[in-house]
């Protein structure tokens, strides 16, 4: 179980990033918002512009699948439920949880996942 220093710890580092990916997404919408307003002259502007708004948008939904993760983590930490995997209830090892703050399940159960989503 984790104690009340590592929880802090991983609190913080959840927080910290849920800020940066707001940051983020408000950065890439407003580019998004200023390259709509550009003037395009030819295909070829045309054709960048496309490329560049399906990147973004993929960074974009990316990004906010990151940030419901995190909220459901803080959330987790809120109801002393965080470090705890939602599909076997024992605990996450803590260096996965170094790795992926947001971790939702332990490496088997993770593993068991993904062989059933192939």
């Amino acid at each position: 179980m984790l104690d009340s220093t590592q929880i802090e710890f991983f609190k913080t580092a959840l927080e910290a990033r849920s800020v940066q990916i707001k940051r983020n997404l408000n950065i890439t919408s407003s580019e998004m918002d200023d390259m709509s307003n550009n003037e395009l002259k030819d295909e070829g502007d045309h054709a960048s512009m496309s490329l560049g708004r399906a990147v973004d948008n993929a960074i974009l939904d990316q990004q906010a699948k990151e940030l419901a993760e995190i909220e459901l983590a803080l959330g987790k930490i809120n109801e002393n439920l965080y470090g705890t995997c939602e599909m076997c209830g024992e605990e996450i090892n803590i260096e996965r949880l170094k790795v992926k703050i947001f971790a939702r399940y332990c490496i088997t159960c993770r593993e068991i996942i993904e062989k059933e989503h192939k």
